[in-house]
Order: C-alpha cells, then structure tokens, then sequence
C-alpha cells in the first residue's frame, strides 16, 4: 500500500514497508516542490499518480528514486527509475542528471526519514 509521507518517519517503519514489497528497497517518488514523497509502491509511476491525484503534484516535479533503509546515509538512496525519463524536461535517463535536483532529493529524505 502506498503512503504519503509528509513529516518524519523512522528507518523501522520504511523496513516494514521495504518487507511487505521488496524486502531491502522502497520504491519512492519524491515532490521536490512540496518536498514529500509517496512510498511503498509496486512501481514509481503508481506513486507519482498519488502524488498527482491526492496531492496535486505535478510531474515535472516528481522524481523517482529507490531507498535502502540498511545502508548508511550517504549510500542509502539510488537515483534509478522509469519515471525519471522527462526529455521534455530536459532529463533523458532514467538516472537524474541535474546535480541540483539530486541534492534536492537527498535534503528531502533526510528531513522525511529519520534514525
């Protein structure tokens, strides 16, 4: 089940979420705009549709990412999915190729997901 996280959350509650799918990865979309993140999905696109629907997000500003919540900080967050391939917004993989916006992404967990 896919859940919007707008204040904190603990690493235990994001490693029972990592277990019910995947078991070490949480599939995340993050709004860098509003700076919260729907988490828990099957694939990052369900997720960005929640964003978009229940929080009127909008696409250019989602960008998906997967969380390892066992890794250290600085290791903790992969830069890797299909709805990260926005040429139209001048992203044509499924990395992201703006420092900035990583940098963004990575503030933005750290503030929602806490020891």
């Amino acid at each position: 089940m896919i859940k919007i996280i707008k204040n904190p959350i603990k690493k235990p509650e994001l490693l029972k979420i990592a277990g019910e799918e995947f078991g070490d990865v949480v599939k995340t979309a993050v709004d860098i705009k509003k700076e919260i993140a729907a988490v828990g999905g099957e694939l990052h696109a369900d997720e960005e549709v929640l964003l978009m629907e229940k929080e009127g997000s909008k696409r250019e500003h989602i960008w998906g990412v997967n969380i390892y919540p066992k890794k250290p900080a600085d290791e903790m967050i992969e830069f890797d999915s299909m709805i990260n391939l926005k040429p139209s917004f001048g992203n044509r993989s499924r990395d992201i190729e703006d420092a900035a916006v990583k940098e963004k992404i990575k503030q933005i967990i750290k503030k929602l997901v806490v020891e």
